[in-house]
Parts: C-alpha cells; sequence; structure tokens
C-alpha cells in the first residue's frame, strides 16, 4: 500500500503539458538540435514574452510554444504574408486549443505527440541551404551549412505553412495540423515540410 501511494504522489507532481502528455521519455535524436529543442516541462507553453529581448532566447522555449507563435502567423508564403490569417493572429488560446486538438488526435493512436512534433520536426530540419553572395556586380548562389536554430525555426514555419494550405482545401484546422505532423514525423515526401526541405538541400547541393 506504501509503495501504490508513494507510485500515486509522483505521478501527481509530475508537470504535462495541457495536463496530459508526459514530457517523460521524450528523446531528441539529432545530436546538431539537441541543445536547441526545449523539452522543458510545462503545463501551459506560454513565457508572455519573458524571452523575446533576450540573442537567441528562443532556444529555452519550449518547443510546443513555437509551434503555436508560428502558427498565429500562418498566411505566410515563403517571405511574403500574402494572405490575412483572420481570427487566428494574435490569439494565442485560439492556437493553443488547435495544438491541443491535434495532440490528442495523435494520442489516440497511442503515440507521445510531443515525440511525433520532435521527430517532425527533426526530419523537416534543412542541413544546409543557399544564400546569395555579390561578387564583382554578378550575383551567385553558394552552398551554406544551416545553424541548428535556424533549421528549427525553418521546419516549424514549414510546418505552419503546410498546416494553413491543407486547411484552405476546406480540413478543419486541427486535423490538417495532425496530418502534417504525422506525415512530417514518417518522413513522407507528400508533406509539405518534408518536400520543402528536399527542394532546399536539393538547391544547395547544387550550389557546391
Amino acid at each position: 500500500m506504501e509503495e501504490e501511494k508513494t507510485v500515486n504522489i509522483k505521478n501527481e507532481k509530475e508537470i504535462k503539458l495541457f495536463g496530459k502528455y508526459s514530457f517523460e521519455g521524450v528523446v531528441v535524436s539529432d545530436s546538431g538540435l539537441k541543445n536547441i529543442i526545449s523539452l522543458k516541462p510545462v503545463i501551459v507553453p506560454k513565457t508572455s514574452g519573458r524571452l523575446s529581448q533576450q540573442r537567441l532566447a528562443r532556444a529555452r522555449m519550449n518547443i510546443v510554444e513555437r509551434l503555436i507563435s508560428h502558427l498565429m502567423i500562418p498566411g505566410h508564403k515563403g517571405k511574403k504574408h500574402l494572405r490575412t490569417s483572420k481570427l487566428m493572429s494574435g490569439r494565442f488560446y485560439t492556437t493553443s486549443n488547435l495544438v491541443e486538438r491535434a495532440f490528442d488526435k495523435i494520442s489516440s493512436n497511442g503515440s507521445n505527440p510531443l515525440q511525433v512534433l520532435v521527430k517532425a520536426v527533426e526530419n523537416s530540419a534543412p542541413r544546409e541551404e543557399v544564400m546569395t553572395l555579390l561578387i564583382g556586380g554578378q550575383r551567385i548562389a553558394k552552398q551554406v551549412d544551416t545553424a541548428p536554430i535556424r533549421r528549427v525555426d525553418l521546419a516549424l514555419r514549414w510546418i505552419a505553412e503546410g498546416t494553413y494550405q491543407l486547411s484552405a482545401t476546406g480540413k478543419k484546422a486541427d486535423e490538417a495540423l495532425y496530418e502534417i505532423l504525422t506525415q512530417s514525423a514518417n518522413n513522407q515526401d507528400i508533406a509539405f515540410p518534408i518536400s520543402k526541405r528536399i527542394d532546399t538541400e536539393r538547391q544547395a547541393a547544387s550550389s557546391r
């Protein structure tokens, strides 16, 4: 009886995302991203801008909060804001509920949604990209290695873009996010983030 009590007390004290999902056992396989993907246990992933004035502080921000922040501005296409995000823009709890519903769908399949998110980010993060150099008045494309923090930012941006584009076809946003995350976690080429990563790395390879 005493052992059962101890286990119950321990479980009650464990911090779970949205009070449901455990951070225990979630692993970042990519060694280059281990210090960039923050899995610090939180119940509500919201820092209220406390890290906004600190350089590169987003590396200490929980990865779920970073996903929510990108989903709040989903109207981007590339570097341009082509579409309005309407009521989604700036509404943290609207987007947070969207993510929670998508996580519920992942959890119903017996998977830990946090691990699925981490795997989706790892698979979508490009290792190299192209930058344009101005040499002798000519613009030359040059392959460069992508910084770890930018790798995660690009992966999350593409997940948000893919979710928005899929929801624009008539799907609910939580279903679209669920599909994008599961497809990206399984490294399927059909997923928008995976196709963007492949295209980016292909361009970089041709510019070496």
